[in-house]
């Protein structure tokens, strides 16, 4: 499976369109199963940004959520917060995608954006939450030791 790797920086324009970084792009063609790179936007539930999911990988949720009792009250509050603001989107030839306003409002964008990859998905950040949230990550990693389950393969 290809990654989303590094953070990159672009411009938001009037019209809420920004420009999908190259790399990104390069990833989603790879990973799209009929052709089409349709990306699922959502609002992130723990910080001001928005995840940016392959189709592909945010239909897999569904099957953990099928698993939960369909008239349950954890069932119809994790489908609510995961599907209600879900918008589909589909990057135009020049690789823009238009971000929806209740979305860029959720994120504080203004003029810039920065994509922040995160392996199987990717977040888009209004440029110094980004930085802060980078530098949060690191330092909570560092103080808490976190390491990956069974250590990096020889």
């Amino acid at each position: 499976m290809t990654h989303f790797l590094g953070t990159h920086q672009n411009r938001l324009d009037a019209k809420g369109r920004v420009s999908v970084p190259a790399p990104f792009r390069s990833a989603l063609k790879a990973q799209a199963t009929n052709g089409s790179p349709q990306i699922i936007l959502r609002p992130s539930h723990i910080h001001p940004c928005i995840e940016a999911w392959p189709a592909d990988v945010f239909h897999a949720l569904a099957g953990p959520l099928d698993r939960l009792d369909l008239f349950s009250e954890a069932h119809d509050d994790l489908a609510a917060a995961l599907y209600a603001d879900a918008f589909p989107v589909e990057p135009d030839r020049e690789g823009r995608i238009v971000l929806p306003e209740p979305l860029a409002e959720h994120a504080g964008l203004k003029d810039a954006v920065v994509f922040m990859g995160l392996g199987r998905i990717f977040q888009i950040w209004e440029p110094s939450a980004a930085e802060r949230r980078r530098a949060e990550a690191r330092e909570r990693s560092r103080a808490r030791s976190f390491t990956l389950p069974g250590g990096a393969p020889a």
